[in-house]
This record gives C-alpha cells, structure tokens and sequence, in this order.
C-alpha cells in the first residue's frame, strides 16, 4: 500500500512539473477557480458537515417541550423451596405471584420434610411524562442553542473565507510564478546571445578571456536561477491543486476584487460590523448569558404531568395481561430545597463564562482593528511598490538598451551590460512580486472585513444556504402544544441580562470601551 501511495505521488509531480512546461490551450479564471473551491474544498465542506451536526442541537433543545413516552415489558418465575416438616393436615399458603399474598391454600397428608412451589408471570406497560414548567431552563436552553447555531453559521463563514483567500494566494502565486518562469527564460536567451557574441569578439581580439568567462559565469548562474523557478512554479502547483481541486491551466490575468474600501476608517466600520469572529463571538455570548438564566432557573420549582397504564398475568400458560391492569395519572410539582451548593455553583460557573465570553468579544474586536491595519498598510505599501516598481523597470530598460549599444563601439564593457541586464531582471521580478503581493494583501483587508466570501467573489456562484438545513430540521418531532408549552416556560422565568451587568460577576469596564481607531501611518 505505501508504495502504492509513493507511485500515485509521483504521478502527480510528474504531471504538475509537465503542466509547468506546457500550458494547455484553454484558460482558466479566478472565479472558475473559486467556484471550484467553493463547491469541492474539503476543510469547507467538513465545516458545512459540522454546522448540519450543529443544528442538530436546537432539535435537541426543543425535545424538552415534548411528553417523553417509554413502554416497558417483563416476565417473572418463582421457585419456592422449604425444608421446613409439617404436620399431617397442616395447611399452607402459596404466593403464586409474588405480592406477598397466598393465592392458594393447600394441606400436607402426612409428615413431609418440605416441598417446592413453581410460579411465572409477566407485566407491560406505557409510561408518559409531560414538562408543564421548568422556570424557564427548557425555554433557556432553546435560546442557548439557537444562539451557538448563530455563531456557528458565522465560523463558517470565517473559514469560507479563510478558503477564498487561500484560493486567490495559490492563483497569485502560481501566476507570479509563471511569469518569473518566463522571465527567467528570457534572461537565460539573452545570456547564451551575449556569450555567444563574446565570443565572437574574442576571436577577433576585441575582448579578453575573462570576459568570456563572465558571460559564462552569468550563464551558469542564470542557470540555476531558471531551476530555482521551476522548482518554486511546482511547489505554487502543488498548493494550487490542494486548495482548489486541480492543477492550474493557463491562468487569466487577476480581475479587480470587488468591495476594496476607499479608506481605512470605511475598512474599520464594515469589519467591525461584519467580520465572521466579531460575530460569532456576539453569538457566543448572548447563548452564555442563556445559559446563565437557565442555571438560575434550577432555584426555581417545576411541574410535569405524569400518566401510565400497565397489565399483568399470573400464569404465562394462560397469557393474558388483564388478569390485573392498573391506570395512574397525577401532577408533580418539585421544589428544590437543598442541593449542597450545587446550583449557587452552577450560576458562579456560567457566570464566570459569560464574562469570558463578553471579554472574548472584545478581544475579537481588537483583533479585527489589528488585521485591518496590517492588511491596509500591507496593501498601500504593496501598492507604493508597485509604482516604483513600474519605474525601475522602465528606466532598466532604457539603461539596459543604452548599456548594450554603448558596448558595441567600445564605450562600455561586458561586464557593464551583464550587469545591467542582471540589474533588469530583478527589477522585473520585484514588479511581478509587487503586483501578487498588491493583490494578495487586497483579499486579505476584504478577508478582515467580512467580504471575501465565494458569492461576494462570483456574484453568479449558487451559494451554500447554511439556515436552510436549519429551517429543516427545527421543527422535527413538533407537537401542536410546543409553541404553549414554550410560551408557559417563559412565565416567570429568570430573564436574560449581560454578564457585564450582572452584580455577582462584574467585568472590567475598560473592555467596553470604543475601539481606538488608529489608521496606519497616523
């Protein structure tokens, strides 16, 4: 099997080093790309797979409005030994059943050591119990539930996106790459024409041996600098073909990300709005500061309704389960008077997470403020050095031409031009670096917003509904009294309040205080 594994592995290096050295005919788009990712991605699909396992919990918490019916079944035998002697004539009592009373009466003839007396029998019955109020911990838990579904539609939201960014790097990348590819190349043809006219020239005794081997030692580095690209373009591939599904055809040019903000204070109001973690954090709190009513709650009493109906047989020879039935319905109400601490703990427990809770929040928020300045100043940066980038590739052209022809009537040497060119084509691959790094921060700041997402992206893409399955499921096993009971729970419940302000468990003031907003530069 692990040489099997080996050999499909070289396979693929073999078909991605191929795939880099000839393109095939047609082309491929960002938004094909992410359309792929989108519908195939497996670390999006498992996170998909587990908000479905997430809903499943509001099915759960809602089960706790509905009666709870059991039935039950069971047979019984007796075997009664005595060594005890008896009189002649002595009469005795035999329990046939089992309840403590003799259902037959017999008589011993004469003196015996003992005897034994065989019996069977068996019981069904239907049990139902029916919550009628719980002070609220049913009604609680459905907020708690619903409230952690919430959050987790917002995590994946977060690694959709976290997926979308991946998807433009590795199609940035791979686009970089090719074009350093060629690049290189082109480097690699102008250096055999310029060793080649070295040569020329030394026959004729125009230049000097040493600078032949310049241009061959430039060669042979340019050489290694064509490998070294090749070798990167593979590894580019390689992610390439793990984040979206395959290997990359002919790649379009990158188009323009839609949404980029105009400034970084419009960047800090969407992400601050609508960045996945800020929200999810939200969510995580208002289903703590539930869990905190519902813990409340266990102070307070609760009725339930009960009912059940059973029969049993004496005899499983004459099986016949009405020999004895029994009805029994009645109303209990339970009131908690001593727990040994137990539920003054519970409260200080899911009071002290809602307050980890709230100050997660505000950490998410100062985190959000973070990346948008990194992703921001990261972009204007990128941004500045793509202009310069641009210019220093125009005047090393202009530099690189007039190097050339200045050394063909003897005002420059070989190694002024294998200079230049050298000169040339860093300033090249510093702009083709400088336009993947623009683009890749753009994803990025978009990313940090909350706007990077496979429809934000392909208005086009059918997009994954994650609340339909919600909408789905919720209702599975509803009675028609669910929405009374609910309603009834509610009454006098405990009621939902911030942990911040909760007198028993205060938080740290300072945490909810206004972001400090502070643009890159400033």
């Amino acid at each position: 099997m692990l040489k099997r594994s080996r050999a499909l592995a070289s396979v693929g290096l073999i078909a991605l080093a191929v795939g880099a050295s000839g393109a095939p005919a047609w082309a491929e788009s960002l938004q094909e790309a992410i359309g792929l990712a989108y519908r195939t991605n497996p670390t999006l699909l498992a996170q998909r797979a587990n908000q479905r396992a997430l809903d499943e919990t509001i099915v759960q918490a809602r089960s706790g409005l509905r009666p709870t019916i059991n039935a039950s079944a069971g047979v019984d035998y007796n075997r009664v030994h005595t060594d005890r002697v008896r009189n002649p004539g002595q009469s005795f009592g035999i329990d046939t059943n089992g309840d403590n009373v003799p259902d037959a009466v017999g008589s011993l003839p004469g003196s015996v050591s003992g005897g034994t007396v065989e019996s069977d029998g068996a019981t069904a019955g239907v049990s139902l119990s029916q919550n009628i109020w719980t002070a609220g911990r049913t009604a609680r838990g459905i907020d708690a539930a619903e409230a952690n579904v919430r959050a987790g539609r917002e995590n994946l939201r977060g690694v959709e996106q976290q997926v979308m960014a991946s998807v433009i790097q590795a199609y940035a990348d791979v686009a970089r790459d090719l074009e350093v590819l060629r690049i290189r190349q082109e480097n690699m043809t102008v250096l055999r024409r310029q060793l080649d006219e070295s040569n020329a020239r030394f026959e004729v005794g125009e230049i000097t041996r040493t600078d032949v081997a310049q241009s061959e030692a430039r060669l042979a580095q340019s050489e290694a600098d064509l490998a070294n690209a090749q070798a990167q373009l593979s590894v580019s591939r390689a992610a390439y073909a793990a984040v979206v599904g395959q290997a990359p055809t002919n790649l379009q040019a990158l188009p323009p990300l839609p949404g980029l903000p105009t400034d970084f204070d419009a960047a800090l109001d969407v992400a601050l709005a609508e960045n996945p973690a800020v929200l999810a954090a939200v969510h995580s709190l208002e289903a703590a500061e539930a869990n905190v009513a519902a813990a409340r709650s266990e102070y307070l009493p609760s009725a339930r309704l009960t009912a059940s109906y059973g029969g049993a047989a004496n005899d499983l020879s004459g099986f016949d389960l009405t020999d004895r039935t029994t009805f029994t319905a009645g109303a209990t109400l339970s009131v908690p008077l001593f727990t040994g601490g137990l539920n003054r703990s519970r409260v200080a427990q899911a009071l002290e997470r809602a307050n980890a809770a709230q100050i997660g929040v505000e950490g998410e928020r100062r985190g959000v403020l973070q990346t948008v300045s990194s992703a921001y100043a990261q972009t204007v940066a990128a941004k500045s050095t793509l202009q310069a980038g641009q210019e220093a590739v125009r005047a090393a052209s202009v530099a690189a031409e007039g190097v050339r022809q200045e050394a063909q009537v003897g005002l420059r040497t070989t190694l002024d031009v294998l200079n230049q060119e050298l000169e040339l084509r860093n300033a090249q691959v510093t702009l083709v670096s400088a336009r993947r790094n623009e683009y890749v921060a753009q994803a990025q700041l978009l990313a940090a917003m909350g706007r990077l997402g496979g429809p934000n992206l392909d208005p086009n893409i059918e997009a994954y509904d994650a609340k339909a399955n919600y909408d789905a499921v919720r209702n599975r096993g509803a009675l028609p009294w669910d929405g009374v009971v609910e309603a009834l729970d509610r009454v006098a419940s405990p009621g939902i309040k911030p942990a911040a302000d909760a007198e028993d468990a205060p938080v740290d003031r300072q945490l909810k205080g206004e972001v400090v907003r502070t643009a890159p530069g400033n």
